[in-house]
């Protein structure tokens, strides 16, 4: 006997299948968002132990409070300052880098949810199934608050297992989670707005970024109290979703009443979103493409002009952020000493950080410019990763089907890409030395030092590159999993290795490990020049193993 079952209509009909969708949003996202979760947990992880660790007595913790909220580039890199408690000082340095890493997980998330979707073909596919016209839509936000939701409950149970205050732990994990939620429902409808998930992403992401500059102009202008340790900000902090998460204040006002504004703005944007969903049609954006000029330029049939285009906004936004953050890094070098000398437990840690060097501004920059290799490292597994985004969207074989062979498409990726991180080190280095020679008067002195010990960390960054070419070329099913991998381990066993504790033998796997502690260092050419041997052979097995094998769409 044949069960006919009745059509469903009326309101209903539009989330008709969205059960079914975000079972398959879980089973497309089983590794990437996993691997979000576990990486956030354990940054929460190690920045409690550290605080705990570096800073164990009332003493330290009033001095580091007092000069963080007197500091505004402090302020601005960190967060606000509300008592001297462990879990304050923990909250100041962790809330506002989580609340941002969550807003960028969620984005993301629900723009390859919805928008990839419609830009790849699937969501028409999906479209012609008994599913509705917002469940996509409904979909990715249900996993996108599923996501922040466990984000939330890792970082109690984390927090409370550092036997810190309940209360405290669940204020802090609520806020971080909260500003998640907000941002998904920005992304929502960045979606609507746009055509392509590459212009999607640059619209949320341009969001996320407003949502920090406002936060940091308010922590910035904001009035100091209670004998130094407790900022209040200025009202731009209360425009961002970011400010939000600081303003709850855990462990010391526990303002639980604040998770109203950012539930508000999430129910009120989504709002917007599924409203905006009717007037569209699918695949399309409400602000309409942009008409090309008549005749394409002459270098876009070709290999590095095609390459070109399809990476220049992740280079530029890249340039962008990096270049902020070096000035900003570079304006609080001369407040290292105060900032950072007050317990000796910070400074052995920055000074093992820098390389083992004993002067703290200069581990100080030693360390800022590793952490921001291994970010330009990002940058560069993400540029690389466009290859597969266009061989799995089926652009790759209209273009291998005219003169361009597959070597040169892949050398003119890996070429341009090669050439940002270049490109993106110095600017690092001039931003950071501009910004630190302009405060101590040594501009001319400052930006060639430091120049110099940003761009040391380009064959270090390179050997990723080759390793991601690698891996591109020889296992493309597995590569954006093996390739954040990849980045992960040069994170920990390079980066965190000192803090860690981890043994020399295993840190030496991280390129990163082989680098000269610049400026103070002395250079050594040896362990760069294989290095650079190491990214070239690397690459050049991942072109000849991309010139054999199969086009994959899958």
């Amino acid at each position: 006997m044949t069960v006919v079952t009745a059509p469903v209509s009326g309101t209903a009909a539009q989330f008709a299948g969205t059960a079914r969708l975000v079972r398959l949003a879980l089973r497309r996202d089983r590794i990437q968002l996993p691997v979000w979760l576990i990486a956030l947990t354990l940054l929460q992880w190690f920045s409690a132990a550290s605080v705990i660790g570096l800073y164990p007595t009332d003493a330290e913790r009033q001095s580091f409070a007092a000069v963080t909220a007197a500091s505004p580039v402090a302020l601005a890199t960190n967060g606000i300052v509300s008592g001297y408690s462990i879990g304050a000082i923990l909250a100041s340095q962790i809330v506002m880098p989580l609340a941002l890493a969550a807003g960028l997980m969620t984005t993301l998330l629900v723009v390859r949810h919805t928008r990839q979707n419609e830009e790849t073909g699937r969501a028409e596919l999906i479209g012609a199934a008994v599913v509705g016209r917002k469940a996509l839509l409904t979909a990715a936000l249900a996993v996108a608050v599923g996501a922040n939701v466990v984000l939330g409950l890792l970082n109690v149970i984390v927090l409370v297992l550092q036997d810190l205050p309940q209360g405290g732990s669940i204020a802090l994990a609520a806020g971080v989670a909260a500003a998640g939620i907000a941002f998904a429902a920005v992304a929502a409808v960045a979606v609507q707005v746009t055509d392509s998930a590459r212009t999607a992403n640059g619209l949320a992401g341009a969001a996320l970024g407003v949502a920090f500059l406002l936060r940091a102009v308010g922590d910035m202008t904001g009035t100091v109290t209670e004998g130094g340790t407790r900022v209040e900000t200025s009202w731009p902090t209360w425009l961002s979703p970011i400010g939000w998460a600081e303003q709850v204040r855990p462990y010391d006002d526990n303002a639980w009443w604040v998770l109203l504004l950012p539930a508000a703005f999430a129910v009120v944007v989504t709002w917007i979103a599924y409203v905006l969903t009717e007037h569209r049609d699918l695949g399309s954006g409400l602000v309409p493409t942009r008409a090309g000029p008549p005749r394409a330029s002459q270098s876009l049939p070709t290999a590095l002009g095609s390459a070109w285009r399809i990476q220049r906004m992740i280079l530029f936004w890249w340039a962008f952020g990096l270049a902020a953050l070096a000035l900003v890094y570079g304006a609080i070098g001369d407040q290292v000493d105060d900032f950072l000398g007050e317990s000796d437990q910070v400074t052995d840690l920055f000074q093992e950080l820098g390389g083992g060097v004993e002067d703290l501004v200069n581990a100080y920059f030693a360390a800022i410019f590793g952490m921001m290799a291994i970010a330009v490292a990002g940058y560069a597994v993400q540029a690389l990763l466009r290859m597969r985004s266009e061989e799995t969207a089926g652009r790759l074989e209209p273009v291998l089907a005219t003169a361009i062979s597959r070597p040169r498409w892949m050398l003119a990726h890996v070429g341009l890409v090669a050439a940002g991180v270049v490109a993106l080190q110095l600017l690092t280095g001039v931003a950071a030395g501009l910004a630190y020679g302009v405060v101590i008067g040594d501009v001319a002195g400052q930006v060639p030092s430091l120049t110099g010990a940003a761009l040391a960390f380009v064959p270090a960054i390179l050997v990723v590159v080759g390793v991601v070419a690698l891996v591109f070329g020889g296992l493309p099913g597995w590569c954006v999993g093996l390739s954040w991998g990849v980045l992960a381990i040069c994170l920990v066993f390079g980066l965190l290795g000192p803090l860690l504790g981890i043994p020399d033998a295993v840190r030496d796997l991280s390129p990163f490990a082989h680098v000269p502690a610049l400026p103070a260092a002395d250079v050594s050419l040896a362990p760069l020049i294989v290095l650079v041997l190491i990214a070239v052979a690397a690459g050049a097995v991942g072109v000849a193993l991309f010139r054999r094998r199969d086009i994959t769409t899958s």
